[in-house]
């Protein structure tokens, strides 16, 4: 049987991917099954979708209805199925005030987590797909759970991302730089306030810190890769697994339900020992050997 990293050896190995000043590319898990899926592509590193863990968990939106402890047991089963590849886990608010920053920090971390990113949105959060005005936390509150997060922080490789969901570029510019202030070793802005990869780039220079973006709307379609690696330290495609997977199971389930067949479904199907490879029969089978 194959042995795996002791945790911790992941934020390390995140840690010197950023100080190669190199992008690191990822897309954003749903579960253990898209994570490995993830790593088994190439990725070096895997992003958690806030989004689609409430998706794919509650069949519900985007709008903190999943607790800290539902969205750690999701996150621990990410961390299992990719042991030795860096998880950066999005923990939306960090589920309340700073003494809840502070045990979310540290569950978050011991289930073996590499990264995890806090918005400054008040609880429970607003999705920004969502018509309707969203709810920021004061600068000074923002600035204070990030420090929180800091000095909860077990393992010093841990880095903590600071996301900022301000639609003015003048109103990000300011809460990220105090975010950065606080401890924040990457900083995340939010698509709709920023129009251009000028915009990226003055923001990159006036906050003085790495930056993390979310491949979604223009950013997805308009820049190019090189573009990214400009300017991103960390570029996550967070829903290109789970709206790949929605189109193929309604096209494929549409037809099952109306043919009572599945011998021309429109999407092909992974062979059952090719899955059973993907999920780790073979290691199962290691270790019930071991025990005869």
């Amino acid at each position: 049987m194959t042995n795996t990293p002791a945790f911790g050896f992941e934020a390390a190995a995140l840690r010197t991917m950023m100080a190669s000043g190199r992008t690191v590319w990822m897309a954003g898990a749903y579960d253990g099954l898209s994570a490995r899926l993830i790593s088994q592509a190439g990725f070096k590193a895997v992003c958690t979708t806030g989004y689609g863990i409430s998706g794919s968990h509650l069949g519900k939106p985007d709008v903190e209805i999943y607790t800290m402890s539902e969205n750690l047991a999701v996150v621990a089963a990410m961390v299992e199925a990719i042991r030795g590849v860096p998880l950066v886990t999005d923990c939306d608010t960090g589920y309340g005030g700073i003494v809840n920053i502070h045990r979310t920090m540290r569950q978050f971390e011991r289930a073996g987590v590499a990264g995890m990113i806090f918005e400054d949105q008040r609880s429970p959060k607003h999705c920004p797909c969502l018509p309707g005005p969203i709810d920021l936390v004061s600068l000074e509150e923002g600035q204070a759970k990030i420090r929180a997060a800091v000095e909860a922080r077990l393992n010093p490789d841990t880095v903590i991302v600071a996301r900022s969901d301000a639609t003015t570029m003048e109103e990000c510019i300011a809460r990220l730089k105090a975010y950065a202030e606080a401890g924040a070793d990457v900083v995340q802005p939010i698509s709709g306030c920023i129009k251009s990869l000028a915009d990226i780039r003055a923001l990159k220079e006036a906050v003085g810190k790495l930056v993390s973006l979310q491949l979604l709307n223009w950013l997805e379609t308009d820049l190019t890769p090189a573009d990214i690696e400009s300017v991103a330290t960390f570029a996550t495609y967070p829903l290109v697994a789970l709206m790949t997977v929605t189109k193929a199971l309604q096209d494929n389930l549409a037809v099952l339900a109306q043919t009572h067949s599945s011998k021309a479904l429109p999407h092909e199907r992974v062979s059952m020992d090719d899955f059973k490879g993907l999920i780790g029969y073979e290691d199962v089978v290691a270790l019930q050997g071991q025990c005869i």
